[in-house]
């Protein structure tokens, strides 16, 4: 008697408050952030989670003209959708295949398709042609590199890097550097890369060429000598001339196998299954098959 008469609400029976267009739930990257990749513009996952969720269903497409270091595709790879991305640039497509491989491991390259990249020597010798710039990103994508620096022609003779823990010796920072040359070489270019090895104090020095390697220039890598790596004593050789017919062919750089690539920062591992996909392309004329040129 003379109790104050109550309304109990139940959480499931209530609406809600609709998502205004104000997120500031979402917190943004900064360094600290494992998510973060370096890259200037991405933004953070959770942000392309709720845009794809509230504007798509599972096993409908995703498409992403401009899609940068990748994060809606990843995204959508672990949300169940198809995508489709593209990019300018051939060092934004090899920073993509690397955050999906990081993300949902080595199979995951057999769920997409690149369009628009070399797959063949008349391939890259089009590309290197139509745009110089173009064909180092995507001759250092070959090996796993990256650009040396942000400017074009800024790069002091060196235009990549890759770098990797030599575990046999306490998992120190190694440095590879890399040279690429799309027209034609010869033997003071190898004396040059040795020159930087000794100014960059790397351990191992590349020279990607489109070009086949002449004797004088084979004798001069010879002579830079080897890196030993203390695990297992293993030797490597501290110059090395690689062919883009080489690299397409499946050879790789010699360093230590035990070691691993720490040239990009890793994306952190998806714990969902992986989606069907779609297509990975760059945005510009490399986007077309090319039709391989007769040669004489």
């Amino acid at each position: 008697m003379g109790a104050v008469p109550q309304l109990k609400r139940y959480l499931d029976k209530m609406k809600g408050q609709p998502l205004s267009d104000n997120w500031d739930d979402i917190e943004h990257l900064h360094g600290s952030n494992l998510e973060g990749l370096g890259y200037p513009t991405q933004k953070p996952e959770a942000l392309l989670e709720r845009i794809l969720k509230s504007s798509s269903e599972e096993g409908e497409t995703v498409l992403d003209p401009f899609c940068g270091c990748g994060t809606s595709i990843a995204v959508a790879q672990r949300l169940n959708r198809k995508w489709i991305g593209i990019d300018i640039t051939h060092l934004a497509i090899g920073l993509i295949k690397s955050r999906l491989r990081d993300a949902f491991g080595e199979a995951v390259k057999e769920t997409y398709k690149v369009i628009g990249e070399p797959t063949a020597l008349p391939d890259a010798e089009e590309l290197a042609k139509e745009d110089p710039y173009q064909f180092q990103w995507w001759a250092l994508g070959l090996v796993g590199a990256r650009r040396a620096e942000q400017r074009k022609g800024s790069d002091q003779g060196i235009d990549g890097r890759l770098y990797f823990h030599d575990e046999g010796e306490g998992g120190s920072t190694k440095q590879i550097i890399l040279s690429v040359k799309s027209g034609h070489v010869n033997v003071a270019q190898v004396r040059d890369l040795r020159g930087f090895i000794e100014r960059e104090k790397a351990e191992i020095g590349v020279l990607i060429t489109l070009e086949d390697a002449t004797k004088p220039m084979r004798t001069e890598a010879a002579a830079a000598g080897f890196y030993k790596s203390l695990y297992g004593q293993d030797k490597y050789p501290k110059l090395q001339i690689l062919t883009v017919a080489e690299l397409l062919g499946g050879k790789s750089i010699a360093y230590p196998q035990h070691s691993h690539n720490v040239t990009f920062k890793r994306a952190p591992r998806a714990e969902t299954p992986q989606a069907e996909q779609l297509t990975l392309a760059p945005s510009d004329e490399t986007a077309k098959p090319r039709k391989p040129r007769k040669h004489s």
